[in-house]
């Protein structure tokens, strides 16, 4: 997903004179190609997150679109304030391409993951998030933040996931996927959880219970539209995350049924990480399957839950 999306800044950059890429101690060679083209709108800074989110933030106001890259962990919870202050509250084009969203980098432990970004970007302001399920999705999504007229936060897997979302898909910002039609349930997913439901999906399908699987790329702003329409009608909504479960896709899905649906909400499972730090280290398949979180495993919920409704 890294590599597709900095290809992607790279072409934006060769046509729009806007673009600049503003990097944090990145690896030597990281977009080589753009520093050779275009040196002048190529930064790498050094170990100064804060700094390169106020860098960006004058830059965004000289009229450039900068795209920032760094570490997930060191984007959110280290720039907090500058990217509320400086970029969210002047509503500035500013692009966070967030290496490592989730359980990406288990082998470093908990003060790197990033499980709670999501849901701190989408509380700020005029802040777009996105989380694509695949590579495929990244090269249609990334050049669409271009014209976003304010700050995008953009969650990377760890690269080599995948590809689910289909090759004749017009994704566009805001808008969700149906990989699935939803049967007596749906689940509703977000990152490569997305691949996940859909493989949960068809193992449910295997034993009898028909599930759809909606894929949301964009976490704020929700497709309403798509969640209202496929959530009516089903016994059970399961959302599926890689993120602690409060402020996450789970409480954005709710709050908008809550709002949108009054009382008349189909019963709502969360299935993600529990508002607790990770206490192991790993793999980051071996500490989602940890929480819960494999195909089978979310099957075997699943079904569990749609068994005891329906008795």
């Amino acid at each position: 997903m890294r590599k597709k999306s900095l290809s992607c800044v790279l072409e934006l950059a060769r046509r729009d004179p806007r673009v600049v890429f503003i990097g944090s101690d990145l690896g030597v060679g990281t977009l080589e190609e753009f520093r050779r083209e275009m040196p002048e709108r190529f930064f790498m800074e050094g170990v100064a997150e804060q700094n390169i989110i106020g860098m960006a933030a004058g830059l965004a106001l000289e009229g450039f679109i900068p795209y920032v890259n760094t570490i997930a962990t060191f984007l959110t919870r280290r720039c907090y304030e500058q990217v509320a202050v400086d970029l969210c509250y002047h509503n500035l084009p500013v692009r966070l391409i967030a290496n490592g969203g989730g359980l990406v980098y288990a082998p470093l432990g908990p003060t790197h993951l990033a499980i709670e970004d999501m849901g701190i970007m989408r509380a700020l302001p005029n802040m777009t998030v996105l989380a694509p399920a695949d590579a495929a999705e990244m090269g249609r999504l990334v050049p669409q933040t271009l014209d976003v007229p304010g700050p995008v936060y953009i969650r990377l897997g760890k690269g080599g996931d995948p590809v689910v979302t289909p090759a004749d898909d017009q994704s566009a910002i805001g808008q969700g996927v149906v990989l699935r039609r939803p049967g007596r349930c749906l689940f509703i997913a977000t990152g490569i959880m997305s691949g996940r439901a859909l493989a949960a999906a068809e193992l449910l399908g295997a034993q009898g219970l028909a599930c759809g699987v909606l894929h949301l790329p964009t976490v704020k702003p929700l497709d309403e539209v798509k969640i209202l329409e496929l959530t009516t009608g089903v016994e059970a909504i399961f959302t599926v995350e890689e993120h602690v479960l409060p402020t996450g896709l789970g409480s954005a899905v709710s709050e908008l049924l809550i709002d949108r649906r009054p009382g008349r909400v189909p019963p709502l499972h969360r299935f993600g990480i529990p508002d607790r730090f990770p206490d192991r280290y790993g793999s980051q398949d071996e500490l989602l399957d940890y929480f819960g979180l494999s195909p089978a495993q979310l099957a075997t919920r699943a079904l569990s839950l749609a068994g005891r409704q329906a008795a």
